[in-house]
């Protein structure tokens, strides 16, 4: 018998995802593929991307597109990029530079303010002027943090780069939303490939070149692209073009949240132009059944979970083998990927916010799925949040110390979808009897096991912020939404985290199906309070999207709507139009809310009757003043 063919795989992350740290799947992916002896290797082109971009020769080609450009339809971002190119061209390199940590003492040059260009992005600063005194910043930095005020100003300086690449070469180009309208909830694959069939852009030429020294070096048989959020598909499908190109031979594959949410129901041929495979829900089962597929052991129809089109036709095949136990994956590797290239960014002002673009964080799960499952607006006959498998402290610990052993780094994000109070108390433990020394911050649930007590194990233990979803804000709408919490419970919850030293977010939501604006106003009168309290240091208010996998997507009669009914999706469906009757303005409303929470945050306005944030007059909220101080003063 003739031994099995060798096969090399690249996993690659698409633009755009993050800029501070590796987006987690080619990571796990290519950790597990390894330990199955498979030769797997990585490649972050969304960082790549943008090291590109932001250099001093990506900048000449931006400056040439842009001087093509007739001056009548040249934006403000475009003109004050031309009119200051040399100095844009001179300091990009060493403003990037900084961000990554390299050069720290030019904060001292950022900070006086004349070194970096200054454009539109830099003029929200002045209306701080006079209430600081002449120094827009102090409220925020005081006299000595240099360091963080010129990573603000710093990231100010990439994001006016960006409007102008944006205004002058690829109008669909931002650092986290990609041409994201081309595939989120998009039910025809035209959009995306008219985008993909006219020439490319600066943007994506240099990502087409980017690709092919990457299979220069690699030598992949199998290249496989996660798709995360949508607005990295259509950078998904320029990287298996260009793929293409290079060697039509090349098998290619695309995974990912996005094809796991949107593309269940995937009918469009036209993909497989493009990928020869599309994969659903975890990857390492799929991923291992292609490798054993292109080496001659597995027919075709014995792939998991996986598109393929046949005779023109697509077809879905599922062999049906389990999944690769979540405690036997195996640790991630950050191999091939250059973490000290990475760039921390400081765009709002706020502790807790800051998490998310600035720092090195490796990304880890405490458990797989969500041991709660039950919210009505969720996903929650999805495989990533109905398929919970807690992982052992002992194992999560081993993850923890290989993972500091490789990068360096001691700080982690746990991406569970809400980290389980029992396993989060044995992981402090066993963090505890080893003396490992981490900083650590996730997702929970505000339920009443998070005692006073527990938070403070916790904060021992490394943690620094946790997120959790406080939704409407009221108990009617959590109980219709099966959230499993009380308001009371939740600022209780939120109260002795806040206590322990351990930052907040609350991520919110209004226009809930049959959620008043009484209500919407009552939230916002509760989340003044929370505020006010000390219980919460930031949030996000969230517009209320149905999603056809949700419960009340399946079911909208219970919930007093009807839903908008969906064209022929032969490609992405998700998101689904809910009519409520008792929907009030919401785009209203919704500029209200994002308006306060913005001053909350920054500690403004809380005081003000919360009815002063919107444009109409709205009802007086039914809240007490004192609720929240007499919620959280009682005992547990």
């Amino acid at each position: 018998m003739n031994p099995a063919k060798s096969i090399r795989v690249l996993l690659a992350i698409p633009p755009m995802t993050q800029l501070n740290t590796p987006y987690p799947a080619t990571a796990c992916l290519t950790g597990f593929l390894r330990s199955r002896g498979v030769a797997a290797f990585q490649d972050d082109f969304a960082l790549k991307l943008t090291l590109k971009l932001f250099s001093r020769a990506g900048l000449d080609g931006v400056r040439a597109r842009a001087e093509r450009m007739p001056a009548k339809k040249r934006t403000e971002s475009v003109r004050s990029f031309l009119a200051r190119f040399d100095r844009y061209a001179e300091t990009v390199e060493a403003a990037v530079a900084f961000l990554q940590g390299k050069d720290p003492t030019l904060a001292h040059r950022i900070c006086a303010r004349r070194f970096l260009p200054e454009g539109p992005r830099f003029r929200n600063l002045e209306a701080f002027v006079a209430e600081a005194g002449g120094d827009p910043l102090a409220w925020a930095f005081g006299a000595l943090g240099a360091q963080d005020r010129a990573k603000h100003l710093a990231t100010l300086f990439l994001n006016d780069v960006a409007d102008a690449i944006r205004d002058a070469v690829d109008p669909r180009f931002e650092f986290a939303r990609y041409a994201e309208s081309l595939a989120k909830s998009q039910p025809s694959f035209d959009p995306l490939a008219d985008a993909l069939a006219v020439p490319p852009t600066l943007v994506e030429e240099t990502l087409r070149e980017l690709v092919r020294e990457a299979i220069a070096k690699h030598r992949p048989d199998l290249v496989l692209v996660s798709a995360p959020f949508p607005g990295c598909v259509h950078g998904a499908f320029r990287i298996a073009q260009a793929v293409k190109e290079a060697d039509p031979r090349i098998a290619t594959g695309l995974g990912g949240g996005f094809v796991n949410t949107e593309l269940r129901e995937l009918s469009e041929p036209r993909i497989f132009d493009f990928f020869d495979y599309v994969t659903l829900d975890d990857g390492e089962r799929p991923a291992l059944a292609l490798v054993e597929h292109l080496r001659g052991q597995r027919p075709l129809d014995r792939l998991v979970r996986t598109f393929v089109r046949k005779r023109g036709r697509v077809r879905f095949i599922d062999a049906g083998d389990p999944d690769v136990p979540f405690a036997e994956t195996g640790a991630p590797t950050w191999d091939g990927l250059p973490l000290d290239r990475y760039l921390s960014v400081l765009d709002l002002l706020n502790p807790m916010h800051r998490l998310w673009s600035d720092g090195r964080w490796n990304k880890l799960a405490v458990a797989h799925g969500c041991y709660w499952r039950r919210c009505r607006f969720c996903d929650v006959g999805l495989d990533y949040v109905a398929r919970y498998e807690a992982l052992p402290a002992k194992v999560l610990v081993d993850r923890i110390e290989a993972a500091i052993a490789e990068t360096g780094q001691t700080g982690f994000h746990f991406t569970d979808e809400a980290a389980p109070p029992a396993a989060l108390r044995a992981l402090a433990a066993e963090l505890k009897r080893r003396k490992v020394a981490i900083s650590w911050w996730g997702n929970v649930r505000f339920e009443k096991a998070f005692t006073p007590e527990l938070c403070r194990e916790l904060a021992d233990s490394g943690c620094i912020a946790v997120s959790g979803g406080l939704e409407a804000a009221s108990d009617r709408l959590l109980k219709l939404m099966d959230k499993g919490v009380t308001v009371a419970q939740a600022a209780r919850a939120a109260k002795a985290f806040a206590d322990a030293g351990i930052l907040v977010h609350a991520y919110l939501m209004y226009g809930f199906p049959t959620q008043t604006v009484r209500e919407t106003v009552d939230a916002l009168e509760t989340v003044r309070q929370l505020f006010a309290a000390g219980c919460l240091h930031s949030g996000y208010f969230h517009r209320f999207a149905c999603t056809v996998h949700s419960p009340i997507g399946q079911h909208p009669e219970r919930y007093g709507g009807t839903l908008v009914p969906l064209p022929p999706a032969p490609f992405a469906q998700n998101d689904v139009g809910f009519v409520d009757p008792a929907a009030g303005d919401l785009d209203m409303l919704g500029r209200g809310l994002r308006k306060a929470l913005y001053n909350f945050m920054h500690g403004v306005g809380l005081d003000a009757d919360v009815r002063a944030w919107f444009d109409v007059r709205v009802p007086r909220p039914a809240v007490k003043r004192g609720f929240i101080a007499q919620m959280i003063g009682r005992p547990r």
